[in-house]
C-alpha cells in the first residue's frame, strides 16, 4: 500500500499532471474558431515543431515539470538547445503531437472520471445522471455507491501512468541526438583531462616546494652554521614564492573557467630548478644543449614539470647525492635524462604518483618515458618527447 501511495507524495507527479494540462491550453482556443480544432491544432503544432527554437521551449518545460531539474541544470536527459538538424526537428514534431494526444486524453479523464463518481452516488440515491457524462448508467441500483470510488482510483492510475509515459517520451524525443551525445562526451573528456593536468601541476609544484623546504630546514638544523642557515632560508623563500605563484595561477583557472592561463614555467627556467636542487645539498652535474627557446609551448612546459618531478624525487628519496641531468633538444625531439645513485644500494619499484605523472605527461605529447634502475645500479628517468 505504501508503495502504491508513494508517487502521490512526490511533487513531480503533480507537475507532470500540470504539464499534460498545459498541452491543450492554447490548442483548445481553436474550439471557438473552427469545429475541427483538434486537426487544426495538430497541423499548427507540426509547423511549430519545425522552428529550431521550439525545442528550447519544450526542453525547458519538460526539464522543469517532468524531471524536476532546473531548466539550466546539467542533466543531459532532456536537451535545452535549438534543433540543429532535420532529425531534431522531426523528433520535436513527434513530441508535440504525442503531448497533444496524451494531454487531451488525460484532461478529458481528469474531468469525466470525478463526474462519473458523482453520478454513481447520485443514481444510487435515486437522482438523475449528468447529461455530460461519458458513461450512461442504466437504472438505479444501490450498489452504484459502492463502486463510486473506482473512477477516482482509475484517475490516480491515469495520472501516474501518463506522467511516466510522457516523461519517457520526453527523454526519447527531446533527448540528445548521437552527435550531441558525442559532443557532450568529448567535453566531459576534456574536463577530466584538464582536472588531471591541474592535479599534476599542483603535485609537482607544491611537492617540489615542500621537499626543498624540508631538506633545507633539516640540513640547516644539522649544520648549525649561521651562513648556511641564511642560504637555506633564502632557498626556502624563493621556492615557496614560486610555488605560491603556481598555486594562485591554478586556483585562478579553477575559479574562472574563461580566465586566460598565465605564463607557466618552461625549460628556459631550468636553471631555477637546478640551483634549488644544489642549494638542497644535491651535487648536480647539468648539461643543457639545443635551442630550448624554440621548443613548442606544450613540450617545453611539460618538460619543465618532468624535470621538476625528477629532481624532487631525488631529494625526497635519495637525499644529497650526485645527480646527472642531461637536456638535449635536436633532430625533432627533446631528450631529458636524470640519473642518480640509489642510497645504500636500495632498489625501488617506481610506482609512485609522481612517476606515473611523468609517464602520463610524456604519453599525452606522443612521447615515451622510462623510469627505474639501470644496469649500473643507478636510478634513472629518461624521457623522449617529439618536437614536431
Amino acid at each position: 500500500m505504501v508503495r502504491l501511495l508513494r508517487p502521490f507524495g512526490r511533487v513531480v507527479t503533480y507537475t507532470r499532471w500540470l504539464h499534460l494540462f498545459m498541452a491543450v491550453v492554447w490548442p483548445a482556443m481553436w474550439m471557438y474558431i473552427d469545429d475541427s480544432w483538434v486537426f487544426s491544432s495538430a497541423v499548427l503544432l507540426a509547423l511549430a515543431g519545425l522552428v529550431p527554437a521550439m525545442r528550447v521551449v519544450e526542453g525547458m518545460q519538460a526539464r522543469l515539470l517532468l524531471t524536476g531539474h532546473r531548466p539550466d541544470g546539467e542533466s543531459m536527459d532532456i536537451v535545452v538547445a535549438p534543433s540543429s538538424t532535420w532529425g531534431d526537428r522531426g523528433r520535436t514534431v513527434l513530441w508535440l503531437e504525442a503531448r497533444l494526444v496524451i494531454g487531451c486524453c488525460v484532461s478529458m479523464l481528469t474531468v469525466q472520471l470525478p463526474v462519473l463518481a458523482l453520478d454513481l452516488v447520485a443514481v444510487a440515491r435515486g437522482g438523475q445522471q449528468d447529461d455530460g457524462g461519458i458513461v450512461r448508467l442504466p437504472g438505479h441500483h444501490w450498489w452504484y455507491a459502492w463502486v463510486s470510488p473506482l473512477p477516482l482510483f482509475l484517475l490516480a492510475a491515469v495520472v501516474v501512468g501518463a506522467g511516466g509515459l510522457i516523461t519517457r517520451l520526453a527523454r526519447r524525443l527531446l533527448g540528445p541526438s548521437p552527435a550531441e551525445r558525442l559532443a557532450a562526451l568529448e567535453e566531459r573528456t576534456e574536463q577530466l583531462l584538464e582536472r588531471n593536468r591541474i592535479a599534476r601541476e599542483l603535485h609537482d609544484s607544491i611537492g617540489h616546494a615542500l621537499t626543498v623546504a624540508v631538506v633545507q630546514a633539516g640540513a640547516a638544523r644539522a649544520a648549525g652554521d649561521p651562513d648556511f642557515t641564511d642560504r637555506a632560508l633564502a632557498a626556502i623563500e624563493e621556492t615557496g614564492r614560486a610555488a605560491l605563484e603556481d598555486l594562485e595561477r591554478v586556483l585562478g583557472v579553477l575559479r574562472e573557467a574563461e580566465r586566460p592561463v598565465s605564463a607557466r614555467p618552461t625549460l628556459a627556467d631550468a636553471d631555477r630548478l637546478l640551483e634549488s636542487a644544489r642549494a638542497s645539498g644535491a651535487k648536480v652535474d647539468a648539461e643543457v644543449t639545443g635551442p630550448l627557446e624554440t621548443l613548442p609551448g606544450p613540450v617545453t612546459r611539460e618538460g619543465y614539470r618532468i624535470l621538476q618531478e625528477a629532481l624532487t624525487n631525488v631529494l625526497r628519496h635519495a637525499g644529497a647525492v650526485p645527480v646527472r641531468v642531461r637536456v638535449h633538444a635536436a633532430d625533432g625531439a627533446l631528450t631529458l635524462s636524470v640519473r642518480n645513485p640509489l642510497p645504500g644500494g636500495e632498489t625501488a619499484q617506481g610506482r609512485g604518483s609522481g612517476l606515473r605523472g611523468i609517464r602520463e605527461r610524456a604519453a599525452l605529447l606522443g612521447g615515451r618515458a622510462r623510469t627505474g634502475p639501470d644496469p649500473a645500479g643507478d636510478w634513472q628517468v629518461h624521457v623522449e618527447l617529439p618536437v614536431g
